[in-house]
């Protein structure tokens, strides 16, 4: 029976993934790499590792000062207890892992987690590249606003530094220590509290985090992700200043997401030099994602295009472009990002890859 009540948390989030995740197999070369501190190592490596899309979790210590932490001395030199987990970007991609991490930890505990006090044991996010502390910080503002948890979520955002693997003992410690670590984390209460925290509002985090297929951040969170630029674009419908922006003139192959929710937009195969100083393009890759409104702005009529889930301002159509069709879809950089051919599936846009295949 203890088993039992100890491994329902655990069960319920990889019962909900099983819902969210398709089947798919993958070569070696499509993993990606995320970092999380939740309190005790061998708790957070096993909640992970039953994931359906990971491939590997790895305990150790990150943040401090030493270089070369072990486990008689990380926290002194001010490490955390931390994972590295590898998975499988078309399989889970990296907001689901946001959303089991949350519902693991205790994330308005400050000063450790559960039984475990201290810095050592707190909590954190560390993000390895600019997207990830996008996703993250926009996951942790919607949890901190969806009313679920009584008090403030104070897990921080910060950027990684060097992890250092664990000592081997360490090392899938759930696995091989079996009963010691059951007992652990029994006695230490990790499963007691994450239930009270968790155990009926699972499916309300659930429900807040699906009712849009991308994650939108609120306007307040991001006036501090975007640039001043982006944010004027995107946001204030600005327009940046022509041949003084990143795209174009870009020539490299790939596709174009609106920089706020990631949705595919346009594709480097319908991009043209327009000889306007802006990307330009024949047509839309996803058409369903463009909006079409009427602009009375400047003293004239235009078409405006938005993202149809971001609510990006885009750009301007027009109807001086190349025949057959005659339309010029008139975008800025600023409410772009360029994902490379090569980085479709492992950002999560396989199903683009066939556009630039010989």
């Amino acid at each position: 029976m203890r088993y039992i009540k100890i491994s329902f948390l655990v069960f319920s989030s990889f019962f909900m993934m099983l819902c969210w995740l398709p089947t798919a197999s993958y070569a070696e070369n499509d993993y990606a790499e995320a970092v999380f501190a939740g309190g005790c190592f061998w708790c957070m490596e096993s909640d992970f590792e039953k994931i359906p899309g990971v491939k590997e979790v790895i305990s150790g210590y990150t943040g401090g000062t030493s270089s070369n932490p072990n486990y008689n001395n990380y926290g002194k030199y001010g490490h955390i207890e931390a994972v590295r987990i590898i998975y499988e970007p078309s399989v889970i991609n990296y907001n689901q892992l946001l959303d089991i991490f949350w519902v693991n930890i205790d994330p308005t505990d400050k000063d450790g987690q559960f039984c475990d006090r201290g810095h050592e044991y707190s909590t954190a996010v560390f993000y390895l590249n600019e997207e990830q502390k996008r996703l993250a910080t926009a996951s942790k503002t919607k949890l901190d606003h969806s009313g679920i948890l009584d008090e403030p979520v104070t897990t921080p955002i910060i950027k990684a530094e060097e992890f250092f693997p664990a000592e081997d003992y360490h090392q899938e410690y759930y696995k091989t220590n079996s009963l010691k670590y059951h007992y652990y984390r029994f006695r230490c209460g990790r499963d007691q509290r994450l239930e009270e925290l968790w155990g009926e509002n699972q499916f309300k985090y659930k429900k807040i985090n699906q009712t849009s297929k991308y994650k939108i951040p609120p306007r307040t969170e991001l006036e501090i992700i975007l640039t001043p630029l982006q944010f004027e674009v995107t946001q204030n419908d600005g327009t940046e200043p022509p041949f003084k922006n990143k795209y174009w003139n870009n020539k490299s192959e790939g596709i174009y997401v609106d920089i706020v929710s990631g949705e595919p937009l346009f594709s480097s195969t319908d991009k043209y030099r327009s000889g306007t100083g802006w990307p330009s393009f024949t047509k839309p890759l996803e058409t369903d994602n463009i909006v079409m409104k009427e602009d009375r702005s400047w003293f004239m009529v235009r078409t405006e295009l938005r993202s149809k889930y971001a609510d990006s301002h885009l750009g301007h159509l027009f109807n001086d472009g190349p025949k057959p069709d005659g339309l010029r879809y008139c975008i800025n950089s600023a409410a772009l990002r360029f994902v490379s051919k090569n980085d479709l599936e492992i950002e999560g846009y396989k199903n683009y890859k066939t556009l630039f295949q010989n």
